[in-house]
């Protein structure tokens, strides 16, 4: 691995944990000599992230839509910003320039990117590892949804296989390290034949 996509809040939560979570996460891609690949803000839980790899001079590459540029304060002193048209762009840019992907807490647009990139890694887009960082146990609730739609039939049994977490940057990087992605996960749609 090389770079490290990290979805986050643009802003920063209630909690200390979540902005402790933010900058432990950036160490630890610094230690590791890993690059960061974000949604370009310098305002948020991105911007913690950001500016932490930053300050030790490590590579961070921003992707931000042109509508958004300045409502989310894009960051000026990034190693490379990039400026798309659109948020579609923006995710698969991200996706295509990173390794592997990891949820910090955020709102409804890190859901999106979470719950997009782990949606690809089930139709076999991308064999690339996702993970939570779990932060104050924030996502707690999404693990039991997720378990709640595997009970009832809507994922797959093992969404674990897909959906890594950890609990500190440590634990699940290097749980990526030695991820193996599940096989056959597309293989309901290529192998049934088009209902009439």
């Amino acid at each position: 691995m090389q770079r490290i996509c990290v979805f986050a809040g643009s802003n920063v939560g209630i909690r200390a944990e979540y902005r402790q979570a933010a900058q432990s996460l950036g160490r630890e891609l610094l230690a590791r000599r890993l690059g960061l690949v974000y949604g370009g803000a310098s305002v948020g839980l991105m911007g913690i992230v950001a500016d932490t790899v930053l300050a030790s001079g490590g590579e961070v590459i921003g992707v931000v839509p042109r509508a958004l540029f300045q409502r989310e304060v894009a960051h000026r002193n990034l190693t490379m910003l990039h400026e798309v048209e659109s948020m579609h762009e923006r995710k698969a840019l991200m996706a295509d320039l990173a390794d592997a992907f990891i949820a910090l807490p955020g709102g409804f647009g890190t859901f999106d990117e979470l719950f997009e990139i782990t949606t690809w890694a089930q139709l076999g887009l991308h064999s690339k590892p996702v993970g939570l960082l779990d932060a104050a146990d924030y996502f707690t609730p999404l693990l039991a949804m997720v378990s709640h739609a595997a009970t009832e039939g809507f994922i797959p049994e093992q969404p674990a296989h897909i959906l890594l977490h950890g609990y500190s940057p440590t634990a699940l990087l290097d749980a990526f390290a030695t991820y193996t992605p599940p096989p056959g996960s597309v293989s309901k749609w290529m192998d049934t034949p088009p209902q009439r």
